[in-house]
């Protein structure tokens, strides 16, 4: 804050003014001057520097096995925690930021702290344990002030293109400048007010008649004279302050920029290459008939270690009995025996029912280049369904078909619906939350984003005894709802809301909201959310997505509680890639299975049958050690068909997802003309057709809008779903868009009159 102080011109007060304007007040100290108002300038250093909510200092970073941990200056300031390697890199060169508003603080030993964001992980030590406590503490302070602050994004997407830390110094040096431009208003006003008291001296003087009355004249014109060339002169000296601070600043901004530009080209160029690189590496994998093994997956599985977690579990002998009934049948070939019967009998040529056959391919995926990296690298930091994206980064599948998907091992649940044990029947739940991720291991592809009103219906009560309804709820955020029933003992409903991030290397994906499954025999009531993905290599390499975080299962019924842990990739980590554990614990705690396998391949639980506490871990916590009988299969991926390397990577549920059906909606996600442009091969056709319907639903968009506020006046509701209704659910307390019906008998009627044309 800038100051003012009243000085009375003496001999005493002399010092206490600085700079330029000290040596014009010495030559007028024999004046008995009355008062003159001085201002204090800051200077340029403090105000440049970090904000006081600035926290700056070293600190070692750990850089790589050969240099271990290496000496770095950190800064802490506007929510993000930046480092150099030297005090003198800060005019020019960032080594690397991490944002607090994500991140996770874990502390080590003393003086070892790890921050954690996304892909990204900074470990960290402090000279002594106290350096390491205030850092953790501005950190953690840093954060809660981060998140809260946090801005939202709107549907505009004119977040600015500059960089956190650019900003921050940005603001400083305009603050500098507004302070110094402030200062010569100051002097501006001061030599109005001292030129119009000599020019009223200098009227009087003329104005003068005896000669008694002109040496006090005299003399009070040259008092005044003598105050207005002391203005004048700090008039001077702050013009030239301004001017030195501006011109000093102009070139540090052209040396910045320059060198950002060069930094910049030089990037383009080095993305350029590698892309180039990696697309002939991948042509000449295609084209070399010696390296294709259809049978076998794209990423090696890991080796599996030693459990290094708080849980070990140890297998009884193999002749105790198995608490969990799982059938003995390869399950992999269950969708299999359909498609052999159906072919036999028409072979045979027999009389016997056939149910409808569904298509096991579509057209091959074109080979397409287009850099990612020339699309996201303005979008950092954008909600990712506002980002106009081509087709060529999609899937021909809409999200509520991704919805729909998740029913590939439906099996699971009519297993559930036929357990007589809650805990068995939790097992094979716990099973399925996981078994709708084997599908995303090699689908890097994005799924269109729904239309307002946009559904999607899946009829398989022939086969698989269920069927499944779909409609987008909202478009931004993108929310939809999602019924299905089953003949054979269960109903699921879900209200999903995916937010989704660019963050520069990677992209995250974050499912909002809550399934319900229910069990119309016990009623079993389970509600559980899904994980963070993460699709990684943005920028250069192969895209691959990863999924972390935790599930919570609950059973709001009788109380009981499923934990899974996702746990994230890890080079370093000796586990199995992709690994989920788990325990099945009751109302009271107690733990009675323990679930173990891969998000991408298998789950299986094991019976506990003895508990004990073991000797400390790592961190000082004591292990839990559980005894178990041999572990059961509970779910088990079916292969990919053949050729899904050309086909996206789809499942044989996923090939029969968008194959056209007579009978459904016209809003039904099958209808929409660009997706199946793309699914066609038709690429070219299907941007052009995909940017008409956008520019068409931003103008439907402006009309509800505009009649959203009409009704509002009214005192009526906005848009409304046309098969969904906002209800609280009674067991969870839970607020979501549920099923109201009137979809299937529309369907029986053919009556579609109530559904928009958004198509």
């Amino acid at each position: 804050m800038q100051e003012s102080r009243i000085l009375s011109i003496s001999d005493a007060a002399l010092p206490q003014v600085s700079g330029a304007c000290s040596a014009a007040f010495r030559q007028t100290a024999a004046l008995n001057m009355t008062e003159l108002v001085v201002r204090t300038l800051p200077s340029p250093s403090a105000a440049q520097g970090p904000g006081p909510d600035a926290y700056k200092g070293w600190l070692f970073k750990w850089t790589n096995y050969l240099k271990g941990y290496q000496r770095r200056w950190f800064v802490l300031s506007n929510g993000l925690l930046s480092y150099y390697r030297t005090q003198a890199e800060m005019a020019h060169t960032c080594r690397g930021t991490i944002t607090l508003a994500t991140v996770h603080i874990e502390m080590g030993d003393t003086c070892h702290f790890v921050l954690t964001s996304g892909g990204r992980s900074y470990h960290l030590k402090a000279y002594s344990e106290g350096e390491c406590q205030r850092w953790v503490s501005a950190l953690q302070q840093a954060k809660a002030n981060a998140t809260q602050m946090m801005p939202h994004s709107d549907d505009s997407g004119d977040e600015g293109p500059l960089a956190q830390p650019d900003r921050a110094l940005i603001q400083g040096a305009l603050k500098t400048l507004a302070s110094k431009l402030e200062d010569l208003n100051t002097c501006n006003e001061l030599i109005g007010k001292h030129g119009a008291a000599l020019q009223r001296s200098l009227s009087e003087l003329e104005d003068l008649r005896a000669a008694s009355d002109g040496v006090d004249k005299l003399k009070t014109v040259n008092e005044r004279a003598t105050l207005f060339r002391i203005t004048s002169n700090a008039m001077i000296n702050a013009c030239q302050d301004f001017v030195d601070l501006a011109e000093a600043h102009s070139r540090r901004w052209q040396r910045a920029l320059q060198y950002e530009r060069e930094q910049r080209h030089h990037l383009e160029e080095t993305i350029e290459q590698l892309a180039k690189q990696h697309n002939s590496l991948e042509r000449a994998w295609r084209e070399s008939p010696s390296t294709h093994n259809k049978g076998a997956e794209g990423t090696p599985e890991g080796e599996s270690s030693e459990e290094n977690e708080d849980i070990e579990f140890f297998d009884a002998m193999e002749d105790s009995p198995a608490f969990i009934t799982v059938p003995a049948g390869d399950h992999s070939q269950h969708r299999c025996l359909f498609t052999i019967a159906f072919s036999l009998c028409l072979q045979e040529g027999s009389g016997c029912y056939l149910r409808r056959g569904r298509r096991r391919r579509i057209p091959d995926k074109p080979n397409y280049s287009l850099n990612l990296w020339s699309i996201m690298k303005n979008c950092i930091g954008k909600e990712l369904s506002k980002i106009p994206m081509p087709v060529n980064f999609n899937e021909p599948l809409s999200m509520l078909q991704r919805l729909t998907e998740d029913l590939e091992y439906s099996e699971l649940l009519d297993r559930a619906a036929r357990c007589d044990s809650s805990l068995e029947q939790m097992c094979l739940v716990a099973a399925f939350s996981v078994s709708s991720y084997s599908t995303t291991v090699h689908r890097t592809g994005k799924p269109f984003n729904p239309l307002l009103g946009e559904t999607y219906e899946l009829d398989r009560v022939e086969e698989y005894g269920y069927r499944s309804i779909c409609e987008q709820i909202s478009h931004h955020p993108p929310a939809a709802a999602h019924h299905v029933i089953s003949q054979r003992g269960w109903t699921l409903w879900q209200e999903i809301t995916i937010d989704s991030k660019f963050r520069g290397k990677y992209i995250s994906i974050m499912p909002l909201g809550n399934i319900h499954l229910k069990f119309h025999a016990s009623g079993n009531h389970y509600v559980w959310s899904k994980v963070t993905s993460t699709v990684h290599n943005i920028i250069v390499g192969k895209l691959w997505i990863d999924q972390s975080g935790d599930i919570i299962i609950m059973n709001h019924r009788n109380k009981d509680k499923c934990h899974l842990k996702f746990s994230p990739y890890s080079y370093f980590s000796r586990d199995v890639p992709r690994k989920v554990t788990g325990v099945v614990m009751d109302s009271e705690g107690c733990a009675h299975y323990i679930l173990s396998g891969t998000w991408d391949d298998k789950m299986e639980s094991a019976k506990i049958i003895e508990s004990s506490h073991g000797s400390g871990g790592s961190e000082g916590k004591q292990k839990t050690v559980y005894q178990t009988l041999p572990p059961k299969l509970l779910w088990k991926k079916y292969p990919l068909p053949e050729n899904a390397e050309n086909m996206h990577y789809f499942s044989s549920l996923a090939l029969t997802l968008n194959e056209p059906e007579d009978g459904v909606a016209p809003t039904d996600s099958r209808l929409r003309p660009d997706q199946r442009l793309m699914e066609a091969g038709l690429w070219d056709e299907a941007n052009a057709e995909k940017q008409i319907l956008e520019e068409r639903q931003r103008l439907e968009r402006r009309k509800r809008e505009a009649q959203a506020n009409l009704a509002l006046e009214e005192g009526k509701t906005d848009y409304q779903p046309l098969w969904f209704d906002k209800r609280t659910d009674t067991e969870s307390g839970e607020s979501s868009y549920v099923y109201k019906g009137g979809y299937w008998e529309a369907k029986d009627r053919q009556d579609w009159s109530q559904c928009p044309a958004i198509f």
